[in-house]
This record gives C-alpha cells, structure tokens and sequence, in this order.
C-alpha cells in the first residue's frame, strides 16, 4: 500500500529532496502545519529569525555565499508581505532564492479571510515563476520545478505560496524524476557565429574595454575572465556586483564603474571604442545619462538573459549564453584569428587607462581629531584579509566597502546593488556564515541600516552564529546628508540620527549576547580590528564613532554625463576638462 503522509510531510520531504540542509523562517497560521514535521527531520537546520525580512535576505547571503539555492519560508499575510523587499531584492540581483509561504485554506481564498494576502499576485512581477498550491498531490513537483528554476540560467527567486487546507491533508509523495519545462528553457551555450563576429570586432578596435557585471560571478567565470583579459591585454572595469571577479591587485584594473566609481574605470569605459560587455545590463548607476554613455563605442553584449541585451542601449555583436561559457568560446575565436594573422594593437589605448589610474587613485581627506570612516574600512580590509566575505547595507559605508576593500575573490563582497535595501548587511552576513561557516564574516554597516534590522544579532547569538558587525557610525543618514549638502543648500532635512547617544550600542550588543567594541581614534583602529578578529565565540560588533561630513568622492550626480565626474567637490578630472 502507497504511504500516505500529510501535505506538510510532503513539502519537508520534498525540501530534503531537493538538498536543502539549512532554511530561514518564522512560523504563523497558515505555515504551522509545515512546522511540526520539519522539527523531525533530520537533515534540515530551521532557524529562527526575528523577522521575515531577515529570513529573506539569509537566505540571499545564504546562496551567494554558498552558491547554493537559499531557502526561506513565511505565514501568509504580512508573514508573506514582509518577504516582499528580499524577494524584490533577489529579483534584481539574480539570487538563487525559494520563497515558501503559508495560504489561507482554498476555500476562503478571495474572501479577505485573517491575514490573507495575494502573495502571488503581489510578487508575480519580482519572480521568475511563482506557485499557489491547493492540492497536495502538486508540492512535490512545484518544489522541483521551483529549485530548478531558482538555480538555473538567470538565478533569480521563485515563491511556493501553499493553502493551509493542502498542507494538512492526506496524500502520496512522488518526487518528478526529471524537469521538463517546455516555456523555460535557457539557453547556455553561446552561437558559433555571435562569438565569431564579436572577435573580428575586438581585434579591429583600438580601444577596447571588458566592461564586467556581477553576471560573470554567477555564471562562475572568474578564471576565464582572467585569461581573456591577459590575452588581450586592456583595461577591465568590475560594476558594484561585479567586484572580486577580477583581482582588485592586477594591473589592467581600473576599478569600478559608475557613480561613484573610480576616474580610470569611468574614463575607461567613456573613451573607449568597444565595449566587451559580460553578465551586466547598462544600469543607470554605471551609465549615468545614457544618452552620453561611452559615446563612441560600439558593443558586443554577452548575457543569459535575452531580455537584457538592448535592453538600454543599442548592441551591435548580441550573444545569448552563459557568460562563462561567452568567455571560453571567444578566448578560442581570438586566439585562431590571431594565429591567422590579426594583430592588435591596444598598447597607447592600454597606457593612456594607466595613466589615469595612477593619476587619480582613491583617496580621502582625514579631519584632525577625528575618525575618517574610509580609513576604517581600508583597514579592515587588510586585516580580516582577500578570504573574508564583505556584506554592506546601502549607503555611503556600501561605496566606501567598494572602493576601499581590495577583492581579491568572487564571492568575497555581497551587497544589495539593484534594490538598494537598507538592513541588508546583518541577515545577509548571518546566511553567508551558515553557507560559508569556515570564513570570517564582515557586516559593514551605516547606523541607520544597523537599526533597520540589528534583532538578527539575537538569531545569530543563540544559533552560534559568530558573524562581526562594523558600524559605520557617523549619527546621520550619510548618503541623503551627501546629496543634501550638495543639492539641498546644506538644509538637512530628517538626517540626523542622534546616533552617538541612543542607543549605545556597545550596549546593545551586550543585550543580544554579543561582543560589543567601540572605536573612536584612528590609533585604535587596528587593535580594535584584530581583537574582533580574535573573538569567535559569538557575534562582534564594532561601533566606529566617524566623521559625519566625510562623502563619496568621486562622484556622478544622478541624471547627469558621466564626462561630468567630479573627484572632489568642485573639482573635474583633467580628461573631462579636455586635457588628456
């Protein structure tokens, strides 16, 4: 006779099935009939977050960290609502996520029954797919279908919303042998004429640049992007989700792109010729006014996503594939028609990206008695090593992570890039610690982000969770301070956070059962750094008390020419003044 099982039994089973060993959630209503069979299993580790917010970006830390699909689950209404900015996130950032979430019974569905919320419907346009299950028989072939969409061609996440009637009553398992999506079917493999044509244009460029985005890390094209790049032998610019693709210490790095992104990387990419584009999407925070975007250059545009190439601006060699894959194929075209004859020659284009570089690197003005938040952050960097893994919350401490922290590794520096989310960092750090427990983790974050979503230090300490928290403390919102300075006649508006008096959290940390560190002189910064450094029995956290009219510099104003980059407040770089 066929088992039967509840509904519930099947989703757990399905999720071992699937090779979950860790998830993110909070119980409620609709989701608790999922909860008593998960406490028996003996493979999945279920903890216990403080929020669904914090779940959810676990579980993208989680997969970014561990390369692995990361899995969180909810109740229905705001249990499913709170999930909506992490999803969103991951939608944006291509992370690999699986969203399950409890359902009113079916039959009170649409009669605005307790904490019923059209979960599928409010996240149909930040999904790849999304399910609403009312017959058991259908969980296990929708969290097969789901994990399978979540991982493959564009990562992305997808939500498993449940009715609670189908997760109590009986059923059969019968976990799908295979996946066969007729609708979804990414294509991998780039074609054969795409890569060939797009050789021919590199090799009769004069200034060519590989404009890298965070699809290169996802497609796992690290190695290969290093061979292309010293095959050719020219400049290569790494966006904001991008960074640790290509080692930060190699010569031919300009650095970031963008609004705030480094002279060489922004110059490189303004007076180039060529665009060898891989695994990014022409972002407003990399093109600046798209109109004026690298005027002169022609693309070739490499994505997995067809959707994306053209998307913003118009391509002239498209090709559809992995990115990895792209970077192997091409590397074999460039290498025939240089054999065949071709001879390249990007030495001035190569010299001039140099100059720039060591003309205008990095750099920030210290005030006396107090505590520049850029050299805390450089610090760091050196201290806790190219092998620890960076998260950021959103804000000035985010670009300065960016800019200041040599990456080394991909995998080394997540971050919320496309949405933008405050309260990234601390869950984000918590996942990628339990997908990567082997590796120090690095929250860097504003304290306005820390109190966003700082109750996760309490998960982290009672699941022994040993994460460590750098707050960038300078008692203001310090992004919105930057533009409002800037913009807004130094008139600041709902600013300052009063953060240096409440809370303490040095306090604070101590309540959560943390370590709790304060930093307020740059002499200390070091064996501030290293007795965090030294501490692995429980979460650390850092308050760094910093200068609070510290800015971003360089920087593109939001609509403007990416020719206009200021490197400090009233000043141009000498290429955009025309005296290159």
């Amino acid at each position: 006779m066929t088992e039967q099982i509840t509904g519930a039994a099947s989703l757990v089973r399905s999720l071992e099935h699937a090779g979950v060993t860790d998830m993110f959630g909070i119980p409620g209503g609709a989701i608790l009939p999922a909860y008593d069979p998960l406490m028996d299993s003996k493979q999945i580790r279920h903890i216990l977050v403080r929020h669904e917010q914090g779940a959810g970006h676990a579980a993208q830390g989680y997969a970014l960290a561990s390369g692995r699909v990361g899995v969180c689950m909810a109740t229905s209404g705001p249990g499913a609502t709170n999930l909506v900015t992490p999803i969103a996130d991951a939608y944006m950032d291509s992370v690999a996520m699986v969203a399950i979430t409890g359902q009113v019974p079916s039959a009170a569905i649409g009669t605005d029954a307790f904490q019923e919320a059209d979960i599928r419907g409010i996240t149909m346009p930040i999904t790849k797919h999304n399910y609403l299950v009312t017959d058991p028989r259908e969980i296990p072939r929708a969290i097969a279908e789901a994990f399978h969409i979540a991982g493959t061609g564009r990562p992305g996440p997808v939500l498993v919303d449940i009715a609670k009637d189908a997760l109590q009553a009986m059923t059969t398992f019968d976990w799908p042998t295979n996946i066969d999506l007729p609708g979804y079917r990414p294509v991998t493999k780039p074609h054969n004429k795409q890569v060939r044509e797009a050789s021919k244009l590199i090799l009769e460029s004069r200034k060519p640049v590989l404009y890298v985005g965070g699809g290169v890390i996802k497609a796992n094209g690290s190695k290969e992007l290093f061979k292309l790049a010293e095959l050719l032998n020219i400049p290569v610019v790494t966006t904001l989700m991008a960074r640790g693709a290509f080692p930060d210490s190699h010569k031919l790095h300009m650095g970031m792109p963008g609004m705030h992104g480094t002279v060489a990387a922004v110059g490189a990419l303004q007076k180039s010729d060529l665009l060898i584009t891989l695994g990014a999407r022409f972002d407003d925070r990399v093109t600046g006014k798209l109109s004026s975007f690298a005027p002169e250059a022609k693309v070739i545009h490499a994505d997995i996503d067809p959707a994306e190439i053209g998307k913003n601006r118009e391509v002239d060699v498209p090709i559809v594939g992995d990115v990895r894959e792209v970077m192997l194929d091409l590397i074999e075209a460039l290498k025939e028609d240089i054999k065949a004859g071709a001879k390249p020659n990007f030495n001035e284009w190569r010299e001039n990206c140099l100059s720039w570089k060591e003309k205008y690197p990095l750099g920030y003005e210290t005030v006396a008695g107090s505590l520049a938040p850029q050299y805390v952050i450089q610090q760091l960097g050196e201290i806790a090593g190219k092998e620890s893994i960076f998260t950021a919350g959103v804000g000035q401490h985010q670009m300065w992570a960016a800019q200041f922290i040599n990456y080394e590794e991909p995998g080394t520096w997540l971050n919320s890039g496309g949405l933008g989310t405050m309260g990234f960092a601390v869950p984000a750090a918590m996942g990628a610690k339990v997908g990567a427990p082997h590796k120090s983790v690095w929250a860097v974050d504003g304290d306005g982000c820390f109190q966003m979503t700082n109750q996760e230090l309490a998960t982290c300490a009672i699941n022994d969770i040993p994460i460590k928290v750098a707050i960038i403390n300078n008692n203001v919102l310090g992004m919105v301070r930057q533009w409002q300075t800037l913009f807004y006649n130094e008139r600041y508006s709902n600013t300052s956070l009063h953060s240096d008096r409440i809370p303490d959290f040095v306090k604070l940390a101590d309540a959560y059962g943390c370590h709790g560190l304060r930093c307020e002189k740059p002499e200390d910064v070091a064996k501030t750094i290293e007795k965090a450094m030294s501490l692995n029995d429980a979460p650390v956290v850092v308050d760094f008390q910093v200068h609070k009219d510290a800015m971003v510099w360089p920087m593109v104003a939001a609509g403007t020419s990416n020719d206009d980059i200021k490197i400090a407040r009233d000043l141009a770089p000498q290429w955009e003044r025309g005296e290159d």
